[in-house]
């Protein structure tokens, strides 16, 4: 049997609903965008930590005019399928905040690698599997007990552990994972609904409900919300985790792994301690 086409392989979002979602949170009157701020003020953070000046910078963002702003001379291109990225021109990357949304995840780190020159500086950020936690579990525990089932309402985002390991199969070297946990108060579930909105971030799943959640299911949701989360001034807090991925593209000036066998000095010798033989 052949491949599936493009058009056959199943899609998590829907890029015109996503597009629809962050043009509507940017037209708002009170868009909610601390966390792109807070990810971008980490962004700058680490690249001053990193020992290099980056002449050539892109930057992949569903947030053009923010992202710019913040890296006047990168060039910015929308987090595409198919980025508009040249092969090989780039010392540095970054893709930020974007990757949740990516129908193939693989394929755009793939393609940031190759955008960038032999020993270039490849920096993602983006939300981590702990991110509303809360908010998805309160929706399940509310549709399950009014409507009698699951629909797909918050997209799935990756453990830390599984996006480093899309590192090391997006072919960057010295591949580096971590997070940064964000705890954020509302005064109800409404509230944070809202804010979502907001800041570009509602539902834009694939295979999301094509008509209204009925009320009774969100009324649900923000009782149970308010029942598990809520602190002693009465208002529920969001979790919001931020994953930071570092990698280079390779390139023999980097350290290179010695050939097992290849040791010229003994472990114990090293440790300067005895060596006790095991019995068979």
């Amino acid at each position: 049997m052949p491949p599936p086409s493009a058009s056959e392989t199943p899609r998590l979002t829907d890029r015109a609903a996503l597009t629809r979602n962050r043009a509507r949170a940017l037209k708002a009157d009170a868009p909610a965008l601390f966390l792109q701020e807070a990810a971008i003020e980490e962004v700058q953070h680490r690249l001053q930590m990193v020992n290099r000046t980056f002449t050539n910078r892109a930057v992949v963002t569903g947030f053009p005019a923010l992202w710019q702003a913040a890296f006047p001379e990168a060039r910015v291109v929308s987090d595409d399928e198919i980025l508009d990225l040249e092969v090989g021109a780039y010392d540095l990357v970054i893709h930020a905040m974007a990757l949740h949304w990516a129908n193939d995840p693989v394929g755009q780190l793939i393609q940031c690698r190759r955008a960038l020159r032999p020993d270039g500086f490849f920096l993602g950020v983006g939300f981590g599997g702990q991110t509303l936690a809360e908010l998805r579990a309160a929706l399940a525990e509310a549709e399950v007990a009014v409507a009698g089932g699951l629909s797909p309402r918050v997209v799935p985002m990756a453990e830390i552990r599984d996006l480093g390991a899309l590192l090391q199969r997006a072919g960057l070297a010295l591949p580096v994972a971590d997070n940064l946990a964000l705890d954020v108060s509302y005064q109800t579930a409404f509230h944070l609904m809202r804010d979502l909105r907001a800041m570009g971030e509602a539902n834009a799943l694939q295979a999301r409900l094509r008509h209204p959640t009925k009320p009774a299911v969100l009324r649900r949701a923000a009782e149970i919300y308010q029942d598990h989360h809520a602190d002693g001034d009465g208002r529920i807090h969001a979790t919001y985790e931020l994953v930071f991925l570092t990698g280079w593209a390779p390139d023999d000036s980097q350290p290179q792994p010695l050939r097992p066998g290849s040791a010229t000095q003994r472990l114990a010798e090293a440790l300067g301690t005895q060596e006790t033989k095991l019995p068979d």
